[in-house]
């Protein structure tokens, strides 16, 4: 498409006219336009403009200078645009829609409700929710870089100058204020500098926290990236008292219920401080909705730290319709993504290298969630959309996980029996993935965990499965694209726990997996190469178990447990709303026989006494729980459709 014209125009413009001074809409959509075509100068003459499409080219910037001053209307969906700070120039904007452009985050999205006082709808979505976002950040952002002013005013010397000193402070002021997600810092550093520049042009006297507080006010609603009230229930439970004004509930540093319990009680409990349970899987953002089963979360890795055991503070967690992408320092809502007449089982992270039309190249965190359809959804979670669909499986998906070397290998474990590795491949330049079938794995038995050999897992998979513990060999280079279990595990060397299901699986480091399941009321600790050493050309394999902890009698099944590698850490919740925590670093040093009598855990997190809560709370099942690698934030995810966050915090 070559430049615009006035002729062309005036042909797409409404209403129909011979003027561009009289052109109230104009759609140039699906043009293949590009940001040159652009021209300011043509552009500006259209001084009655009020409604703009501009949606389905290839724009990756607007031109700062179009003189549009009455636009109120602005359609730039499936561009590829990357900065939104231009979008100042259109004050009277009040409906704004970028979907479809792959490189703005959700950082831009506050920067818009920052920058656009009217705006009312973003993505055709109420903008309010984000707009409270932008307020709360912004406040907390300004009390910082003042603190940080006084701090830096009253360590300058006297002979310093003042110029130099002011200009000294906004560089500091970028590089050492922090606060919010990893995920938001591009948003945060941007309103950290124009803070700090407000700050040194007043003097240090004055600092306006924000023009979005001349946003017209709104009628009270619930929010949706704050959830609804919480609580929780458990069957013949009594009602449950709500507080209908809150969206979520934070508690002040509280010293956690449950001191060491070991053997020698040697171990210092952790501080955990609860922050945040929210209800943002509610159907409906119902507060009053405690049915909706969450079923797991993940959290996301800090891909460009580029060092082992690194994290975000960004998790994703499962249940419903509905994914949810939280951060856990501040509770906020990220992303929430709904798939109508769906109930997701299971979500897993990847990072993908793209390159742009433009030969750029990208990193994207990539999200998978499956469940009840079958379908495998590829989530881009910065611009907040879904980009691939897999038909994966005629049943429903148990659960699914990448490789830990090939970001694009994924496997999905279905009800119908079978787990499939997939090769999502790389989106191409219209972000669109193409998947290839790799190897399917036939069970006797519905697949629960999958956990890749963690020192060999290019070689084999291991899965709790309903009837057992099983392994697959899963190389590539094999020609069987086919395959049966190689191994089965059991865990005595009698018939009696041969066939029992195993619900809970997972490497605490290379070597020592921890599973449950197959006997009551503990968790087995045992070692991957000494069991695969002693196999032979045995196809029923007895585990080599280290140790045995004790947890919950309960015979309800299903609670999932995850470990913290890069800590000795293992987790697991409970039917009394319980988080079991195992410090098991001794227990895996020390060599076979293992103890006669299963390890007390490390400590047992209570679930937050309604004082803490500031509500009435009964007990709830805890069927999910997940650390990241440091252990700094805890997720917990409850049968009555509460996430729980907690932060440790370093004595």
């Amino acid at each position: 498409m070559g430049p615009l014209s006035a002729r062309l125009l005036i042909q797409r413009g409404r209403p129909k006219c011979d003027r561009l001074g009289k052109i109230r809409s104009l759609d140039l959509s699906g043009m293949n336009l590009l940001s040159e075509h652009l021209d300011p100068k043509l552009l500006s003459r259209l001084k009655q403009l009020q409604e703009l499409d501009l949606s389905n080219n290839q724009l990756e910037t607007l031109p700062a200078n179009l003189g549009l001053s009455h636009l109120r209307i602005l359609r730039c969906a499936n561009n590829q645009l990357g900065d939104v700070t231009v979008l100042c120039q259109f004050p009277q904007l009040e409906e704004l829609s970028l979907e479809g452009n792959p490189f703005l985050t959700v950082s831009d999205n506050l920067k818009v409700s920052f920058l656009l006082p009217k705006l009312r709808k973003v993505n055709g979505k109420d903008a309010s929710s984000t707009c409270s976002q932008v307020e709360n950040l912004n406040r907390e952002l300004t009390s910082r870089v003042t603190a940080h002013w006084e701090k830096f005013m009253a360590a300058l010397s006297p002979e310093e100058e003042a110029e130099k000193a002011q200009a000294d402070f906004v560089r500091s002021a970028v590089r050492d204020v922090r606060y919010g997600p990893e995920s938001l810092s591009d948003f945060t550093q941007w309103r950290v500098r124009m803070i700090s520049e407000e700050l040194v042009a007043s003097g240090g006297t004055q600092v306006h926290e924000a023009n979005i507080s001349e946003r017209p006010p709104k009628a009270t609603t619930i929010q949706e990236p704050r959830a609804g009230p919480v609580a929780s229930k458990r069957p013949g439970d009594g009602p449950v008292n709500l507080s209908p004004n809150k969206r979520v509930c934070t508690s002040p540093l509280a010293q956690v219920e449950g001191s060491p319990v070991g053997s020698a009680g040697s171990q210092t409990a952790l501080q955990l401080e609860p922050l945040h349970f929210l209800q943002c899987h509610s159907k409906n953002n119902s507060p009053r909705d405690l049915e909706t089963q969450l079923w797991a979360c993940a959290f996301e890795p800090a891909w460009d730290e580029g060092q082992a055991g690194a994290t975000s503070q960004t998790v994703a967690t499962c249940g419903g319709e509905a994914v949810c992408v939280i951060d856990c320092q501040t509770g906020i809502v990220l992303h929430k993504y709904k798939a109508p007449s769906e109930e997701f089982f299971s979500v897993a992270w990847t990072a993908l290298t793209v390159v742009t039309q433009a030969g750029h190249k990208k990193r994207w965190s990539v999200l998978a969630a499956a469940g009840l359809r079958g379908l495998v959804r590829l989530l881009h979670v910065q611009a907040g959309f879904c980009c691939g669909l897999i038909r994966a499986h005629k049943k429903a998906i148990a659960t699914l996980c990448f490789s830990p070397t090939h970001e694009t290998h994924l496997f999905t474990a279905s009800y119908d029996k079978r787990i499939i590795l997939w090769d999502i491949g790389v989106p191409n330049h219209d972000y669109e993935f193409q998947a290839s079938q790799l190897l399917t794995l036939d069970t006797t038995s519905i697949a629960l965990r999958l956990c890749p050999v963690a020192s060999c897992p290019d070689a084999y998979l291991l899965a709790g499965c309903e009837g057992g513990c099983r392994c697959w060999d899963v190389r590539l280079d094999q020609p069987q694209k086919r395959r049966v279990c190689e191994v089965e595990f059991v865990f005595s060397e009698g018939s009696e726990a041969t066939g029992r299901r195993v619900d809970g699986l997972a490497f605490v480091n290379e070597d020592v997996v921890a599973s449950k399941g197959s006997s009551l009321g503990t968790i087995c600790l045992w070692s991957w190469s000494q069991t695969w050493q002693g196999r032979g050309s045995q196809s029923t394999v007895a585990v080599v178990v280290l140790a045995r902890l004790q947890w919950s009698p309960t015979e309800l099944a299903y609670f999932s447990l995850s470990t913290c590698p890069g800590e000795g850490m293992v987790l697991c919740g409970d039917e009394e709303g319980n988080v079991w925590i195992y410090d098991v670093r001794p227990l895996v040093a020390q060599r076979p026989p293992p103890p006669a009598t299963p390890q007390a855990p490390t400590q047992i997190l209570k679930w937050p006494q309604p004082r803490a809560l500031g509500q009435t709370v009964s007990r709830t099942m805890v069927n999910t729980v997940v650390a990241d690698p440091t252990f700094t934030y805890l997720t917990a995810l409850t049968d009555s459709n509460i996430v729980a966050i907690w932060r440790r915090n370093q004595p």
